[in-house]
């Protein structure tokens, strides 16, 4: 009986293989990098439910309803998920509400788009991390106050 001799040289394509796809990834990764923020959001969380966030664990949601209605719902589910707000301040076309649970720091700002339009962001950070998942919670759990979920 002959035996033939094996070639290696499927193992070397599949290796070749991998490392041209993994060469491809790294590079898209970077050509992306450098792009606006409205690029990063298509790895939004949310999309279901209309919330986005960047690669940066920011969040964003834009409600059709005036400021004042929108300041209540987020201070009414801050409650719910007793998250007490530290402080609030004024910012142009809107308001800054700050806020800490255990150890993150929540910042959530306030933007009336228009007199029935507001403009949701919200970061939450523990320590130099952000906590995405927190953040867009706190929008989702807003939007439910407003009768939207």
């Amino acid at each position: 009986m002959v035996r033939q001799k094996c070639s290696n040289d499927t193992g070397r394509h599949r290796q070749t293989s991998l490392f041209c796809r993994l060469v491809l990834f790294v590079f898209a990764g970077v050509a992306l990098s450098g792009c606006d923020p409205v690029s990063l959001t298509v790895f939004g969380v949310g999309a279901a439910t209309g919330v986005q966030h960047t690669l940066t664990g920011i969040a964003y949601r834009t409600f059709s309803a005036p400021l004042p209605k929108v300041r209540s719902a987020v201070k009414t589910a801050l409650d719910r998920m007793d998250i007490q707000v530290g402080s609030t301040e004024k910012m142009e076309n809107g308001e800054r509400l700050k806020a800490r649970a255990s150890d993150r720091d929540i910042e959530i700002e306030l933007e009336a788009i228009s007199p029935k339009t507001t403009r949701m962001r919200t970061t939450a950070r523990s320590g130099v991390f952000m906590d995405a998942a927190t953040a867009t919670e706190i929008i989702i759990q807003t939007e439910k106050v407003l009768g939207g979920g």
